[in-house]
């Protein structure tokens, strides 16, 4: 997209709010980028809650080699002049209609998600010699707050985590982690969840 695509255009931000504020859920392929952006300029976005098939469908589990909207339309035979707004919802709700391995469409399957909480765990304290197996696990490093952090979908999936952590990371030390969490009204924005800790 250049300067000559966009030059004399403009978005009716009435006409924004009004359709946003019929919505129950917001979805989007990157909620990460596209939650903090739009609601920077339209507040009512704010107030939605948000799904995300990037993250809210394990695509490598249902068998597909990337989760990229070009990649998984493709998959499907469907092929598109990417990058482009209104073709690329098109292509997202092309995509999240196709039947998962499970026979559930991919929409299903983030409307049954979009009422649970997601965690975000932090493994505060956790040893230096530990970081090769937190980063093989899925952890990553917030280099701002010194810490190896991972997103966790249900309560089961926390439990399971915390007791990984004892076993594997912090052995007899007493340690507490860090959660955060996340429900669709404050995930993928800049603001943040619920914090509590835990003892392991």
């Amino acid at each position: 997209i250049d300067d000559s695509m966009v030059q004399g255009q403009r978005i009716d931000d009435a006409a924004v709010t009004a359709m946003v504020a019929q919505a129950d859920l917001i979805v989007a392929h990157n909620a990460g980028f596209d939650r903090p952006f739009v609601e920077g300029r339209w507040p009512v976005f704010a107030g939605k809650a948000w799904g995300c098939s990037f993250q809210g469908i394990d695509w490598k589990k249902e068998g597909s080699g990337s989760a990229k909207l070009e990649f998984l339309a493709s998959e499907r035979g469907w092929f598109y002049d990417a990058h482009r707004a209104q073709v690329d919802c098109h292509a997202l709700l092309q995509v999240l209609a196709s039947p998962l391995a499970d026979g559930q469409t991919g929409l299903s399957r983030l409307l049954a998600g979009a009422g649970q909480t997601r965690y975000k765990l932090r493994a505060t304290g956790a040893p230096f010699e530990a970081k090769d197996k937190l980063k093989s696990r899925g952890y990553r490093w917030d280099g701002e707050g010194r810490v190896w952090w991972c997103s966790l979908a249900s309560d089961e999936s926390l439990d399971a985590e915390c007791a990984w952590l004892r076993a594997e990371v912090y052995g007899t030390r007493s340690a507490r982690v860090q959660l955060e969490a996340l429900n669709s009204l404050v995930q993928f924005s800049s603001r943040s969840g619920k914090l509590s800790e835990r003892s392991l």
